[in-house]
């Protein structure tokens, strides 16, 4: 079966996007405790590109199901996560990259990357590093991975905020400021 990108962002409900949402099945990687640990030899790069051992993985696909299997851990690192193995993956700023930005009713909407959504929220924060004068947003997807949103999506944010008359937007219910404390 060929794979389906969903639709663009802006053609979408909020009640779509969600059932978008549920629709995609992620592996339990919660519920697996694999034995055995090492490298990867791979490497997500700042401008969201995936590299397996210095080459660049360049079907879009095999970069979907990589990411469906990450997750980082307390401390900062990256890991493939598998029934068997647990495997460590370089990432050069986030493991994703969050492209499009919508608001929907209460909520904000963005795209990733890897053609995923991620409805911000209490769940799914936004959070601002840098410093004032040059910062980051990120947006938590999963298993503590973050999108950085590119650009134009940083853009997109910083309008709607502006909209609002303060550099802070809301979503779900939650609060966040875009510009580091």
């Amino acid at each position: 079966m060929p794979y389906e990108p969903p639709a663009d962002l802006a053609a979408l409900s909020l009640a779509e996007v969600a059932q978008a949402m549920a629709e995609r099945r992620l592996p339990p990687l919660e519920q697996w405790a694999p034995a055995v640990s090492g490298d990867s030899e791979m490497r997500i790069a700042a401008d969201g590109r995936w590299f397996h051992q210095g080459g660049e993985i360049r079907r879009p696909a095999m970069v979907r199901a990589f990411a469906s299997l990450l997750t980082r851990d307390p401390a900062g690192q990256h890991w493939l996560v598998t029934p068997a193995e647990r495997l460590t993956i370089a990432v050069d700023d986030a493991a994703f990259i969050a492209v499009d930005v919508a608001r929907r009713d209460d909520a904000l909407v963005f795209r990733l990357n890897t053609d995923e959504f991620v409805i911000a929220g209490p769940d799914h924060p936004i959070r601002a590093a840098g410093d004032p004068e040059t910062p980051a947003l990120y947006v938590m997807v999963r298993h503590g991975c973050e999108a950085r949103l590119n650009r134009s999506t940083y853009g997109q944010l910083v309008e709607l905020a502006l909209a609002g008359g303060e550099l802070t937007v809301s979503s779900q219910g939650a609060r966040f400021a875009l510009v580091p404390a």
